[in-house]
């Protein structure tokens, strides 16, 4: 029993981490800067796209940091 148990567990965490490792998209957005202003985040953002370092970003205010997120 304890073998069996122990072979399932260990079957469940396998599939567990390759279900973990295949779920991040392909266009995943990474943290590209971050700003004390909108402004800011938004004029290095467009310039990212105007230099063709990314497609698209996105500037988000983190509250819990006071701070905003530029993801790209």
């Amino acid at each position: 029993m304890r073998k069996a148990r122990a072979v399932l567990v260990s079957a469940v965490m396998v599939l567990g981490v390759s279900l973990t490792i295949g779920a991040a998209p392909a266009n995943a957005e990474k943290l590209a800067g971050v700003f004390r202003e909108h402004a800011e985040c938004e004029r290095i953002g467009t310039q990212g796209i105007d230099q063709n370092w990314w497609d698209d970003y996105s500037c988000q205010w983190e509250s819990k940091y006071s701070y905003y997120f530029l993801y790209a």
